[in-house]
């Protein structure tokens, strides 16, 4: 039996990861979660770049969970990138953000992230939260 597919999490700050799969645990989500740290690591992790040329252990994702506000390379520059490169976008992109800013929303959903969300206060609203988007992206 495989490996259910992973959820990528671009993400910078570490206790925003540690409730994310909190959330998924309680949830009891499948799917393996992989962050990185920034949007460099996302592009190296899709091309199948070091540390993440293995495809076996690092496998395209089934969903890229996005922050916007990550150093070196910016969630807006993964979504650039993505739209350069369509044959790598075979996933869906859910940008989660503190961001509540409608022109941040415009230019995300522009360049192709399938969903907007702003990460809420409290871990039961993020695990909420988490649940509607796995019932949304994840489950066929």
């Amino acid at each position: 039996m495989s490996m259910p597919t992973p959820i990528l999490v671009a993400e910078d700050d570490d206790s925003d990861v540690i409730f994310l799969k909190h959330a998924c645990k309680v949830l009891k989500i499948p799917n393996p979660v992989i962050a990185l740290h920034d949007g460099d690591e996302v592009v190296n992790y899709l091309q199948g770049k070091a540390p993440f040329e293995n495809r076996a252990e690092y496998p395209l994702p089934a969903l890229l969970l996005l922050d916007l506000k990550m150093p070196r390379m910016t969630g807006f520059d993964v979504l650039k990138w993505l739209k350069d490169n369509p044959g790598l976008k075979t996933f869906p992109i859910v940008v989660l953000t503190s961001s509540d800013q409608d022109s941040d929303r415009q230019k995300a959903l522009a360049l192709g992230a399938s969903e907007y969300c702003v990460k809420p206060g409290g871990i039961q609203n993020l695990t909420d939260l988490v649940r509607k988007i796995h019932a949304r992206w994840l489950k066929g």
